[in-house]
């Protein structure tokens, strides 16, 4: 049971780390990209590449999966997504949705449709046995890393000026730049943050999910919006929150009947929605 539940958390905190790039962009700027798992897919694509092709350690692979997608995402959002920033939902989503469907065949014609696998370094690889808990090394150094960017990603956008500034060019953008904040390079920050942070998770969910391949921002696209959805999109805390509900959930499920596979965290998710739209985890009101 309790292994269960250290596997779940595990789980949480990695999906926490994959789709706390949308709460930033869907909750904090309004603007619904559902492009968000291309990013990630990019970040295990770079820690896969330079593990097999040039030999660097995994560990010191994982800056670079953080770099490489916020770079892309700052060259997206300045040629793309600020045109859309006023537009609707609908036009956001048909956007970014066929951005998903542009670059899955794009990567599947340069690297092939083959996933891509990373191998962790043996001390990561091993399993610490305690009573009645059996804790695997990866999934412990899951938890220490997506722990530690939860509470440092919480403080910056809430506890800084940056996060203030963002919040209020998001509640009303001309009334911000006539108060001298730069708007634009707020929103380019934001969007870089949130793909490199998911390109990060792509990167340490590579081993989890068994490597990574043109069809990742598919296969996790609905998890991103679950853990939006269950969590709440107007904070990160809704989302870390949400994200741990939905591991535990989703771990326990399949072991405890596995017959109905996900079946568990979909009607949760259903639930959520009916009962509680806003979210959980959510503040009243918002």
């Amino acid at each position: 049971m309790l292994t269960i539940l250290f596997d779940g958390v595990a789980y949480g905190m990695l999906l926490f780390l994959l789709a706390c790039g949308l709460a930033v962009t869907l909750g904090l700027m309004n603007f619904v990209n559902l492009a968000h798992g291309v990013f990630a897919m990019g970040g295990g694509y770079v820690t896969a590449l330079l593990m097999n092709r040039a030999g660097i350690p995994f560990l010191a692979t994982l800056p670079f999966a953080f770099v490489v997608p916020a770079l892309v995402g700052v060259v997206v959002e300045r040629l793309l997504y600020r045109r859309l920033y006023g537009a609707s939902p609908l036009d956001q989503v048909l956007l970014t949705i066929g951005l998903v469907l542009m670059a899955i065949p794009a990567f599947d014609y340069f690297l092939t449709d083959q996933p891509q696998q990373i191998h962790l370094p043996p001390f990561l690889q091993g399993r610490f046995e305690l009573p009645g808990l059996t804790i695997g090394a990866y999934r412990l150094f899951l938890v220490v890393v997506c722990g530690i960017i939860a509470a440092t990603l919480q403080v910056f956008l809430v506890g800084t000026r940056f996060g203030a500034q963002l919040r209020a060019a998001v509640d009303d953008r001309r009334v911000a730049a006539g108060l001298g904040i730069d708007v634009g390079r707020l929103f380019a920050v934001a969007f870089a943050i949130g793909s490199g942070l998911a390109g990060l998770g792509g990167a340490l969910a590579a081993d989890v999910v068994g490597g990574v391949d043109p069809n990742f921002p598919v296969k996790f696209l609905v998890s991103f919006l679950i853990v939006v959805a269950i969590g709440g999109s107007r904070g990160i805390a809704g989302a870390f929150f949400g994200a741990l509900l939905l591991g535990v959930l989703d771990v326990a499920g399949k072991y405890y009947v596995p017959s109905i596979g996900a079946f568990v965290i979909y009607a949760v998710m259903v639930a959520t929605l009916l009962i509680r739209p806003q979210g959980l985890f959510a503040k009243s009101g918002t």
